[in-house]
């Protein structure tokens, strides 16, 4: 549906092509389950990155706390996936069966009322669009309304990134605390930790993937898309022209909250925990490094990007643990410095021109004798 020249120039076309045979066809063909469930994870933040390029990339919003609606996302998985884990016949050795264990804990007899609609599965799915979508929202609506942008409202959403990790960690008899909420098994009475398990839910993860691709490159090529780079270059002529600037960036970074909350809850499910590790100053920040590595006016490139770092990230973790942070922020500021369009602009620059090149079909030389050189008038035979 969405493979054609007006959805996908030739070169966008060219990376769907490639990203689609990767994902679906040689990871899942050429690794093991552990390091297919690796990717997996990885491609959760790939989710983030999609986001950060409209928010970042096409409306120059840029968001250091994205962590915030990828914990929110997950925290809303995690509590219905908890909750089915702590049925009466899996808790009765605790002081009150039927809870959570953190909470038995914690001396917490009943189970807390906004935790009781998440035994639904159907509002679980709205909760996790919704939640963020709706926080997202009133600080979008109080920041952009008032005009705060660029580095102060980069500095608030840190803040925000900050405040959500204090409140999880302090809240602990209600969200698991710094420990977070571990041991989640079934969906819907279907156990989401043996190996055939894993390897569902990663061809899941990648159509939701490709589903939000889709609708990123949607807006992107909308009236709307033209807006929000219009808005990035000349904010105040964007105004001027009529149009609320305060709507379109709110709208951009609800979109993106929404993204990030989407790649959330599928940590969740594909890692099996969720805690509040996920949700500080420094995994946001870690985001916003995928989509600039990848590019950040690149969707591709974003997804791109989360794969690669966090491969680099896995490798020099377990390689040298005590470095793969200076690793990590030296590939940022090499990216930045060297090439700040990251991987989709070295791309663009460097190697598309040469496939043109090559693929361009070359001109016969003047005056040289062709099959299709038949005179004008004369029979072809």
């Amino acid at each position: 549906m969405f493979i054609n020249s007006r959805f996908f120039n030739r070169s966008e076309l060219i990376g769907f092509i490639v990203l689609a045979a990767v994902l679906f066809v040689i990871l899942p063909l050429s690794l093991d389950v552990f390091r297919l469930n690796l990717v997996a994870k990885y491609l959760t933040y790939a989710f983030v990155a999609i986001g950060l390029v409209l928010c970042w990339g096409y409306g120059g919003i840029l968001s250091l706390g994205q962590g915030v609606f990828f914990g929110l996302g997950g925290y809303c998985m995690a509590m219905f996936l908890k909750l089915e884990a702590s049925s009466v016949e899996n808790t009765k050795i605790q002081s009150t069966p039927g809870i959570p264990d953190f909470m038995d804990w914690n001396q917490i007899t009943s189970l807390p009322l906004f935790w009781q609609p998440f035994h639904s599965l159907t509002f679980t799915i709205l909760a996790i669009i919704l939640v963020p979508g709706v926080f997202a929202l009133i600080i979008g609506t109080a920041m952009f309304k008032r005009r705060v942008g660029g580095t102060y409202f980069a500095i608030i959403t840190q803040a925000v990134a900050a405040i959500l990790t204090i409140l999880i960690v302090g809240q602990q008899g209600y969200t698991g605390g710094i420990n977070g909420m571990t041991d989640l098994r079934t969906l819907k009475g279907w156990d989401i930790r043996p190996d055939h398990a894993k390897v569902i839910l990663y061809f899941v993860e990648v159509v939701l993937l490709f589903a939000c691709i889709g609708i990123a490159q949607f807006i992107r090529l909308t009236k709307l898309g033209r807006i929000l780079v219009a808005m990035r270059e000349q904010e105040d002529r964007v105004r001027f022209s009529g149009y609320s600037v305060a709507n379109f960036k709110i709208f951009a970074f609800c979109m993106a909250a929404i993204f990030a909350a989407i790649g959330g809850a599928m940590f969740a499910l594909n890692v099996g925990f969720m805690s509040p590790s996920f949700v500080g100053i420094v995994p946001s920040i870690e985001m916003v490094i995928y989509t600039a590595v990848g590019g950040r006016m690149s969707i591709f490139g974003a997804v791109w990007g989360s794969i690669l770092v966090n491969f680099a990230k896995t490798s020099l973790s377990e390689s040298f643990p005590q470095l793969w942070l200076f690793g990590l922020g030296a590939l940022f500021i090499a990216v930045v410095l060297a090439f700040p369009n990251g991987l989709s602009g070295i791309w663009a620059d460097y190697v598309q021109p040469r496939i043109d090149r090559f693929m361009r079909p070359r001109k016969p030389k003047s005056g040289a004798w062709t099959d299709d050189s038949v005179a004008d008038g004369a029979p072809a035979e």
